[in-house]
């Protein structure tokens, strides 16, 4: 019986060593470098202007993480005034899906617009100081073939963006669709 209680003792007292050291190179892995930093300012509730080819309107948006901060989601709408295009005004609505692909080391953003198209956008420009960010459609669904979007992100500071939606027909350049100036909802 003391024999076998020696041995436990003697297997315990060897095992937490193993445990500490365990746990020691544990704790001193690298964090994980976060896979939204150029992105994370968005995050948060957002009120502001837009105005553009559907004329003048208010933008209310909100971008939370999601599914364990794998994915960072992005709801829109905008309410633009009646005009004469618009006589009876305009409601615009998209959600934003970002994604890390890490094949190709950038975030994929999928965006879902009421009017059925689906642009899938890669993150063509993040400079060091995370000033402007812009994305740039590889695919749109539900539109003749050929077309291109770019949405570029300009940080004004902490609690406000402006936004520019810019889509190109097929051969041609660019062209300014709307603006949008969001402030953080506190």
């Amino acid at each position: 019986m003391r024999l076998i209680q020696f041995t436990c003792i003697a297997i315990g007292v060897s095992i937490i060593p193993i445990a500490a050291m365990a746990l020691a190179q544990e704790t001193r892995k690298p964090p994980e470098a976060d896979r939204f930093a150029s992105i994370r300012f968005l995050e948060g509730n957002w009120e502001g202007t837009t105005d553009g080819q559907s004329g003048k309107g208010k933008v209310k948006r909100t971008y939370e993480q999601v599914i364990g901060d794998r994915f960072l989601h992005g709801r829109n709408k905008s309410v633009y005034d009646a005009n004469e295009k618009h006589p009876k005004g305009e409601n615009h609505e998209d959600w934003s899906i970002f994604s890390l692909d890490k094949n190709r080391k950038t975030i994929v953003m999928r965006k879902f617009h009421i009017e059925g198209f689906v642009n899938q956008y890669t993150l063509t420009s993040a400079p060091e100081d995370k000033k402007t960010i812009v994305f740039t459609t590889e695919a749109i669904e539900n539109i003749a073939s050929g077309w291109r979007a770019r949405e570029t992100y300009k940080v004004v500071s902490a609690d406000e963006f402006e936004e520019t939606f810019e889509l190109a027909e097929p051969g041609k350049d660019f062209e300014v669709y709307s603006k949008a100036t969001l402030r953080r909802k506190k």
